[in-house]
């Protein structure tokens, strides 16, 4: 276990680090920080930190610069999370509060998170999977052609358009919109399928093809929309970290393009909490750059996707943690009373 003073020296290192991008001498730590102790005894503290595989050496005469390990330990033990300011607070409120629709929550979302800590932002849709049914509508378009209209708890709509076998009157369109809302209605997309099953029987024989047809349309939908979807952005602001990526930034965003490889990245919805990873704990290589800071979002207690951030691993961890909690909680706000 390192002492407290190393662990001090630790975070010095990777907090001069990051808001200087240069190597750190023991000289320069003495000068920056109050250690309380001579720059022969910070020296001494820096070899056993590097010993031990939380600093190192990029080149001969430099300085020191945290490795994957040391920004664990930062992160883990020395780093808490740094709230926003009021205005900061009230900035992403109001960006938020504009929003339409789900669309355009997490577009502006993903704006929102790229320019608050000028990294690859990324938004996971709500997933279906995890979505219930907050009300279906049907509407009568002509009389053998009906509108299906899906809505979720996470405010998420979906339109289909059904043709039946033949004229359908307002006083059925009305009885099955009743019968299908109250078998569903706040019930998870996986377990709607049971519920609607004997649903055709209940109806005059006349009227079950197309009391079939629109559960099938339904059903259809639900399969449809459980699929991952992403959005992201700000993708520009690696360019402003070339030094940080070795050789070149292509293999970080080959991997950026690639979805099955963000929503591994972001992990399971389920887990909400906080995770962080660093370095080389990214299992895709093109990734082994960049630090991964992702959270859990819902309209409830639980979560329903996960959004984060992308960047290189020399980076504002408190500042980028606390950035991404918050947006994390106002969108879950959103959603809760949309």
């Amino acid at each position: 276990m390192l002492s407290e003073r190393r662990l001090e020296v630790l975070r010095a290192i990777v907090q001069d680090y990051v808001g200087t991008e240069e190597p750190v001498g023991s000289k320069a730590l003495t000068e920056r920080h109050r250690l309380g102790v001579s720059p022969a005894t910070v020296r001494n503290d820096m070899a056993v930190l590097e010993e031990e595989g939380f600093i190192a050496q990029p080149h001969t005469s430099a300085g020191r610069i945290p490795t994957d390990k040391g920004y664990r330990l930062f992160v883990d033990k020395l780093a808490g999370v740094k709230p926003l300011s009021s205005p900061e607070r009230r900035a992403i409120q109001n960006f938020l509060d504009g929003a339409v629709d789900l669309d355009d929550v997490v577009g502006r979302t993903v704006r929102l998170l790229a320019q608050l800590t000028r990294q690859v932002a990324v938004v996971q849709y709500p997933s279906l999977t995890r979505s219930t049914v907050r009300h279906v509508e049907l509407l009568a378009l002509a009389p053998a052609r009906l509108m299906l209209v899906l809505i979720t708890d996470t405010g998420r709509v979906e339109q289909r358009l059904i043709d039946c076998q033949g004229p359908f009157g307002e006083a059925s369109l009305a009885d099955l919109r009743a019968r299908l809302n109250s078998r569903v209605v706040g019930r998870r997309f996986a377990d709607v399928p049971q519920l609607v099953q004997d649903l055709p029987d209940s109806f005059e024989q006349e009227d079950r093809g197309t009391v079939s047809t629109v559960l099938s349309v339904l059903l259809e939908t639900l399969v449809e929309e459980t699929e991952e979807r992403l959005v992201i952005g700000g993708t520009a602001n690696l360019t402003r970290f070339g030094h940080d990526f070795p050789l070149t930034i292509r293999p970080v965003l080959e991997a950026l393009e690639e979805h099955v490889v963000l929503l591994k990245l972001l992990g399971e919805a389920k887990d909400s909490g906080m995770t962080v990873r660093i370095g080389h704990e990214n299992a895709h290589e093109g990734l082994a750059s960049t630090s991964v800071v992702a959270v859990g979002y819902g309209s409830g207690d639980e979560a329903v996707a996960k959004l984060g951030v992308v960047g290189p691993t020399r980076m504002d961890y408190p500042g980028t943690m606390g950035a991404v909690r918050a947006v994390a909680r106002y969108v879950g706000q959103i959603l809760a009373e949309s």
